[in-house]
């Protein structure tokens, strides 16, 4: 079989924000939401994919089996009804819609009833109550409603245990009920000789056969919002299957809790707690357990994965490595001039640095997220790297921001890379790089945390007098961490900031676009604008951050830009559907050396139509390409010399071939550095960038034979970022 062109080494996503949106299958593979795909996801790292499908606002699903080919599926959605399927291996059929009115079901479960092939259907929802449905002649019928929630009912779960059905209810009253349903037999007692107390029992019956539903439990441990249960899932115990009576629950007040019955007693009680998750982060909106028990997930409400295992020597549970990403739009990605990371920024106000991770004695290498150099109190728009620990990033705020990595950050690395420390550090003196950055209460600037900060950072005594207001408000201290694995959530959120160096002030509205040149020595940024007068580019050294040069020239926002190779010309496009060249003149230096118009297309010679969303330059700077809202992608230079464009004095920049036209609006355009051939393994929304990696080869990877692949990011609306080999020589 042939060798694979391409495949994809990595896809970063992670969770709606909604509950019930994390499934853990029997075979150990984990399903969950993703924008408006569903991520499949092995924990023990093998390999991921991402399929594509919902699209409406469905909000629970669960499904039971009633034969070898046949399936019972129930939906609720917020139209506030359920419906009832039967899918088959090719087809779907709705078997029956729910209405509940004016109200909705949070969640659904089915069972089969005790002894039988009956299906029964419970719904939780916004009434407060549990309501059972059990299908007769075919269709699904109300019997009972269970009452003693005092708020929303959000999550409901069957188990069976002994023939016997349990069903778990949990609620925004804080608490979770146990309820048992079991078949009543005819030769039960009506009067007990002896004095029991005994739960009040509520009966039904389904084709002669008497059935009844008891309160057994009321479990009262989390402070905040129950949002999700889960039982243990069955096992198989020689020829049979057993399901534990081990039930998991998570709470916005950041906590796990299994729970379960006492040998001895019979009763409840809590046996593990996990969770105090850090940072300003709401808690969790539901959780799933591994078939084997071993593992539990939570996902919060920023869309992180929480994963813990438990350690089978000592019986603990301690945090696991897990998949991240954004929870919202990827709007712009960088890689490292050595290759060797990226960095992403988001919608979801945050900023994420990703790497492979080497594992000594483990061949198989997996991207992670080690560090979130930026939680911001903005939409993330633009980033742009200078230098090898060096970027600048741009929000929906006027001000441009500057990030250098910290020593911890360097050191860190070094060890989940497997690359020499020293290598990294150069010639840097380290005792110059502050260890880490904390956020002040209420800040956006993220402070340098240095040596002598850490040391003087004593335990806050336990007493309730202050000095003065702002000793009640403490900022989140950084910890220093000594990684060999990627760091947990809760480390990502509080203890792997970049300190910000610098501001840079002059534009006028919101940062949309940024741009570096090859040597790092001058950053271009572009905000939004309606007007000419706020369209200009600006120039900044990024030796001394100070303002060089405003180059006006577009009458509306510049979409994107990029310096050419040869550092010598910045390409602008606009949304007014034309594109700028500027060239370096010859100054005293680099830095202070200024940029002229070479060429542009304006409204009579412009050949896009509508707004030009992207740009990039070919690695001999001879050619540059622009892509369009007009659904064409158009390669630009100098046709009949075949020099870098600016070389030819006399001659004009032209279209180079013909006009490709991708059948859609080509939002992000990207020219490998080496000669492959054009590839595509589609994102679901919107793709707002795409980059090559700068060097040939994979990441993390070493070897003669890795000048065969190249990488390619991409970043996406539908909050994800994907990774790609290409093997040049399978084309």
């Amino acid at each position: 079989m042939a060798a694979p062109v391409m495949d994809t080494c990595h896809v970063s996503c992670c969770a709606n924000r909604t509950p019930n949106v994390v499934s853990w299958g029997r075979g150990g593979l984990i399903a969950f939401g993703t924008c408006n795909s569903v991520a499949i996801y092995n924990p023990k790292f093998t390999a991921c994919a991402v399929c594509s499908g919902h699209s409406g606002p469905v909000c629970a699903v669960d499904a039971i089996s009633l034969s070898s080919s046949q399936l019972l599926v129930a939906s609720a959605s917020s139209d506030s009804t359920v419906k009832l399927w039967t899918c088959s291996s090719d087809t779907a059929e709705c078997l029956q819609t729910v209405s509940f009115g004016s109200g909705f079901m949070m969640d659904v479960s089915l069972a089969l009833l005790p002894g039988s092939r009956v299906p029964v259907l419970a719904c939780g929802g916004d009434d407060s109550r549990v309501h059972l449905y059990v299908q007769l002649n075919g269709q699904f019928q109300r019997l009972l409603t269970l009452t003693g929630h005092e708020d929303w009912v959000r999550c409901v779960e069957w188990a069976t245990k002994d023939g016997e059905l349990w069903l778990a209810s949990c609620s925004q009253d804080c608490l979770i009920r146990v309820w048992r349903l079991f078949a009543k037999t005819a030769t039960e007692p009506d009067q007990q000789t002896d004095a029991v107390i005994k739960m009040k029992e509520s009966v039904f019956q389904v084709s002669g056969d008497e059935f009844a539903v008891t309160l057994e439990t009321v479990l009262a441990g989390h402070e905040n919002w129950v949002y999700g249960i889960h039982w243990q899932p069955p096992c198989v115990k020689g020829d049979s299957v057993e399901q534990p009576l081990k039930l998991l629950s998570a709470s916005m007040d950041k906590t796990m809790i299994l729970w379960g019955p006492e040998e001895d007693s019979g009763m409840w009680v809590e046996l593990v707690r996990v969770g105090e998750v850090g940072g300003n982060t709401l808690g969790f909106y539901g959780c799933q357990m591994s078939p084997d028990g071993c593992m539990i997930l939570a996902h919060a409400f920023h869309g992180a994965l929480h994963l813990w295992h438990c350690d089978s020597n000592q019986g603990e549970w301690r945090p696991s490595v897990v998949i991240s990403g954004h929870f919202n739009a990827v709007q712009d990605l960088s890689w490292d001039p050595e290759g060797e990371f990226i960095i992403t920024v988001g919608s979801d106000q945050t900023t994420r640095l990703l790497t492979p991770w080497t594992r000594k004695g483990c061949s198989e290498i997996t991207w992670h997220e080690i560090s979130r150099p930026q939680i911001h109190g903005y939409d993330m728009q633009c980033l742009t790297m200078v230098g090898r620990f060096q970027f600048v990033s741009g929000a929906d705020e006027k001000v441009l921001r500057v990030f250098k990595a910290p020593r911890n950050f360097v050191e860190n690395f070094a060890n989940i890379s497997s690359t020499s420390l020293e290598k990294l550090l150069g010639c840097n003196d380290i005792a110059d790089l502050p260890e880490g950055a904390s956020t002040p209460a209420l800040g956006l600037s993220n402070k340098a945390v240095f040596q002598g900060d850490l040391a003087s950072q004593s335990p806050q005594q336990d007493s309730k007098d202050f000095n003065s207001l702002s000793d009640q408000y403490k900022e989140s201290y950084f910890q220093p961490l000594k990684l060999t694995e990627p760091p947990t959530e809760d480390d990502l959120l509080q203890n792997t900031l970049w300190p910000e160096v610098q501001k840079l002030y002059g534009h006028g509205f919101e940062m949309f676009c940024l741009a570096s040149d090859s040597a790092k020595t001058v950053v271009a940024s572009a905000c939004k604008a309606s007007k000419p007068e706020h369209a200009a580019i600006l120039l900044w050294s990024a030796a001394s951050w100070k303002q060089l040069q405003s180059l006006p020239c577009h009458s509306l926002t510049v979409t994107q830009m990029a310096f050419s190779p040869n550092g010598r010309l910045l390409l602008a496009v606009s949304r007014d559907r034309t594109w700028s060249l500027w060239r370096r003149g010859n100054g005293d230096s680099d830095t202070e050396a200024s940029f002229s118009l070479h060429a542009n297309t304006s409204k009579e010679t412009a050949v896009h139509t509508r707004i030009i969303w992207s740009c990039d330059w070919s690695s001999d700077s001879k050619y540059f390409a622009t892509s369009s809202r007009d659904k064409k992608i158009i390669i630009w230079g100098h046709r009949d010399s075949g020099v870098s464009v600016g070389e030819c004095e006399g001659e004009r920049v032209t279209p180079c071939s013909s006009v490709l036209d991708v059948g859609d609006s080509a939002t992000a355009v990207s020219i490998c550095p080496y000669l492959c051939s054009d590839q595509s393994q589609s994102h679901t929304l919107t793709v707002k960038r795409l980059r090559w990696r700068p060097r040939p080869g994979r990441a993390g990877h070493s070897g003669k034979e890795e000048r065969a692949w190249v990488q390619l990011a991409s970043a996406g609306a539908d909050h994800v970022v994907k990774i790609f080999n290409i093997k040049i020589s399978a084309l």
